[in-house]
């Protein structure tokens, strides 16, 4: 499958999975309410989340996928489900010894997370019940991490990327299903929690059947730990769950920094982080599994000069996305702000201050999609412990912009350090990279991110002077009721659309047919198998 392929799969269904995000989050207002019972939810549910990206995303996949990928490409089918039939036997019994011991403990786990809890017996009862439903989901989203790492290897990504749907919706139907069987539907919801993880399961074992993947466990644990391979895998996860802890780190500390600047400041950064998140999370996470076993397969087989190839077209796929995306948001800002938000008490003022700060966060936009295409390029080595250095790096320099611009910007100073932030981390893998000789910016390269952000400047003043237009002929157009307002801005986001692929393929920085050509190959060599 071809590198803007395996990326458009990806993040095509981790777009509806976004949505369906929001409609489960919709769902759990209504239903929850904001109160005593959705705070233990809500903590309940961050609770098996926070050691996923511990256990499973994140540390278990950038170790685990490139080590399989490598065995594939020299054609050690064998030999490599042997390498995920250990490992993967391994995890689960450390995962269920672990789960057993949070079960008992919980108590003391759930008033160190969220120690204002303790001032009300029941919260803290009703918390601890909750979590104690929901903490099998470790297991089963573990699983799941291993199966999409097993599927990605093989150049599947649609399941993967469409597994987390299955949670939302889930979580959704459940506040009804199962709520007649609990004191209050945050039982059901929590038990929902915890079903979808094993429907999660048996939707990834079924794709992997079709692979003609059978993974069956390895019951002599001793003997798997002491596997030489299975030591390398360790190892190399070790550094990711420090950089996990890190980023984990890095959310505390900003949440702290900005409780400082006043009332309606951490909902005003939550809501932008929000939409940032959107595109970062479709474009910058689809880039950064889709090049990981390309990367892999590649640099195993000593194809370098290939290699550099699909680095260059991720970084290029990944400007090409967040650059209008982010211009996009800069301009429709307060409108998008405005639209989403401004209903009840989310007032005119509220809405100013997220959009300013959705204003900070889109600026470092691209510049996170570019690391987050960058970074595949170190784990398809095996060097997992160079992008947690950058990470410390990083966390330093965030909290020192945050200190220095709080006072000054206030909780617009904190979205600001964030970008600042990644120019930071940016800048410290093109050199790592450059100083290692596995990549650099090419001339072509360089022109083609120059030629985008012209379009995209472009655009951007055609959709500003769109905005401006609608204000003098409706007057402010955002007073408007919530449909005509709700058109309006699609029809701006069609317009920045439009002339953006237009002056993309003027610039010739966009050949459709090249795309097109990338799908109708894939789906040629498929007919042929």
């Amino acid at each position: 499958m071809s590198l803007f392929k395996s990326i458009a799969t990806f993040g095509g269904f981790t777009l509806i999975s976004r949505i369906t995000g929001f409609l489960r989050d919709v769902v759990l207002a209504n239903v929850l309410g904001a109160g005593v019972i959705s705070d233990a939810f809500f903590v309940a549910f961050k609770l098996p989340n926070f050691f996923r990206s511990l256990f499973g995303e994140g540390a278990f996949t950038t170790a685990f996928v490139p080590m399989l990928s490598q065995k594939l490409a020299v054609g050690e089918k064998q030999n490599g489900l042997r390498f995920a039939a250990k490992a993967i036997s391994v995890l689960v019994f450390f995962l269920v010894l672990f789960i057993i011991l949070m079960e008992v403990f919980m108590p003391a786990v759930v008033i160190a997370l969220a120690p204002g809890f303790a001032e009300s017996g029941g919260k803290v009862a009703l918390a601890v019940d909750l979590s104690r439903i929901t903490f099998p989901f470790l297991l089963f989203v573990s699983i799941v991490s291993f199966q999409s790492g097993i599927l990605n290897s093989f150049g599947r990504f649609a399941a993967p990327a469409s597994s987390p749907i299955i949670l939302n919706l889930m979580m959704a139907a459940s506040a009804f299903m199962f709520a007649p069987f609990g004191i209050t539907p945050a039982y059901g919801i929590a038990i929902g929690v915890t079903v979808a993880g094993f429907l999660e399961v048996l939707w990834l074992a079924y794709f992997l059947r079709r692979e003609g993947v059978f993974i069956r466990p390895q019951l002599n644990i001793s003997q798997n730990i002491k596997d030489p391979e299975i030591k390398t895998l360790f190892r190399r996860i070790a550094p990711g769950m420090v950089g996990a802890g890190v980023y984990q780190i890095n959310m505390f500390v900003d949440t702290v920094l900005v409780s400082l600047v006043g009332t309606g400041a951490i909902s005003w950064l939550y809501y932008a982080n929000r939409l940032q998140q959107l595109p970062l999370g479709v474009v910058g996470a689809a880039i950064g599994v889709a090049l990981l076993p390309i990367l892999s397969k590649q640099l195993k087989t000593n194809n370098l000069e290939e290699a550099r190839h699909t680095q260059d077209k991720a970084v290029e796929y990944g400007i090409l996305l967040s650059l209008p995306a982010a211009v996009m948001l800069i301009i429709l800002a307060e409108p998008i702000i405005n639209v989403l938000f401004q209903h009840g008490k989310f007032g005119a003022q509220d809405s100013t201050m997220t959009a300013n700060a959705l204003i900070a966060y889109a600026v470092g936009l691209p510049l996170y999609v570019v690391v987050k295409a960058l970074a595949p390029n170190f784990f398809a080595r095996g060097d997992t412990k160079t992008p947690v250095k950058y990470a410390v790096v990083v966390l330093i320099a965030n909290i020192l912009f945050s200190l220095a611009l709080l006072k000054p910007f206030g909780h617009v100073g904190i979205a600001t350090a964030t970008t600042l932030a990644a120019v930071i981390s940016l800048g410290q893998y093109i050199r790592g990279l450059k100083k290692r000789a596995y990549w650099n910016f090419s001339k072509e390269l360089t022109k083609k991110i120059l030629l985008i952000a012209l379009s995209s400047v472009l655009m951007g003043i055609i959709m500003l002077l769109a905005e401006k237009s609608l204000n003098l002929w409706l007057g402010n157009w955002l007073n408007l009721k919530i449909f005509p307002k709700f058109c309006l801005l699609g029809c701006l986001g069609c317009l920045g659309l439009i002339s953006f692929l237009l002056f993309a393929k003027l610039t010739k920085v966009l050949d459709i047919s090249v795309i097109l050509r990338s799908f109708k190959r894939n789906n040629n060599a498929k007919t042929s198998n």
